[in-house]
């Protein structure tokens, strides 16, 4: 079995203000005002979810990293 050694998540703008992050392979997601907030409040929660898990059982090897895409909207001079 080929366990993997990162976790992917996507951070975007939220609707009202803010920023969302999501993560692709396991249920985590979570928000904060400023891009520092959402990142800090990711790896918490990424942490959290993770936490007493068995990570071969998810598919994860030991000590996963977590890899992070931004989707930003264009702006146009």
């Amino acid at each position: 079995m080929h366990l993997q050694h990162t976790i992917k998540a996507v951070i975007r703008p939220g609707e009202q203000s803010g920023y969302v992050a999501e993560c692709v392979e396991i249920p985590v997601v979570t928000q904060g005002a400023t891009l520092d907030e959402t990142v800090a409040n990711l790896c918490e929660a990424v942490g959290l979810h993770l936490e007493g898990a068995t990570l071969a059982e998810m598919g994860l090897a030991s000590n996963p990293t977590v890899v992070i895409t931004m989707e930003l909207d264009a702006v146009h001079a």
